[in-house]
């Protein structure tokens, strides 16, 4: 049963699903979705090459209402200042992040972000100036499932950088044509000017 106060949510209770049970889940959803974060790296390299915490995906914010409807059997809350809120316009308007719980079991098994977007194009929701069309946002793998292109993922991972942020960076750079990098690297020098990646991208 769906919580009506807002909570502490159990860290511990994580079980996320893999990319191909969003897809399941999502089937109906007539919109865009689509995996971000860790995965979204792992589903470009199109390998699993680290154990995931969870899976997040992301979608238009004024999307969400989709993705919702497709996952009526599961509860919902809005994620803010380390609380799991119920569902409402106002924990909606204080948070982009949403977790998604299994009511039988109490688990957590996924993350939708709600991200800005005007129209077709996607807008970084940490700085409006980077923005890009829909066309370059969304790929997907062999058996359909829609992910962020690697630069966009790591666009993300920029911003706190963390151990497993550096793994997946070393991991993906290799694999990033000139395009990507030259990206990256513009995106980074005006949101996080000076930033330890830099380096690396240009030298390639």
């Amino acid at each position: 049963m769906i919580s009506q106060v807002s909570f502490e949510p159990d860290l511990s209770a994580w079980d996320a699903w893999h990319p191909s049970d969003v897809a399941r889940h999502l089937a109906s959803v007539d919109g865009t979705w689509y995996v971000t974060a860790g995965w979204a790296l792992d589903l470009f390299q199109g390998r699993q090459t680290r154990d995931h915490d969870d899976i997040e995906v992301a979608v238009p914010a004024h999307g969400f209402s989709n993705v919702r409807l497709a996952l009526p059997e599961f509860e919902l809350y809005a994620i803010a200042d380390g609380l799991a809120h119920p569902l409402t316009p106002e924990t909606l308007a204080i948070s982009h992040q949403t977790w998604v719980r299994e009511p039988a079991s109490g688990l957590w098994r996924l993350d939708i972000l709600r991200e800005p977007w005007e129209g077709d194009t996607w807008v970084f929701r940490r700085d409006s100036r980077v923005r890009l069309p829909r066309t370059r946002v969304i790929a997907r793998t062999e058996d359909g499932i829609p992910f962020a292109h690697p630069e966009i993922a790591l666009l993300y991972k920029a911003k706190a950088v963390r151990k497993k942020d550096e793994e997946d960076f070393a991991a993906v750079l290799p694999l990033l044509d000139p395009s990507r990098r030259n990206w990256l690297s513009e995106a980074l020098t005006l949101v996080h000017p000076g930033h330890r990646w830099l380096e690396a991208l240009r030298a390639g």
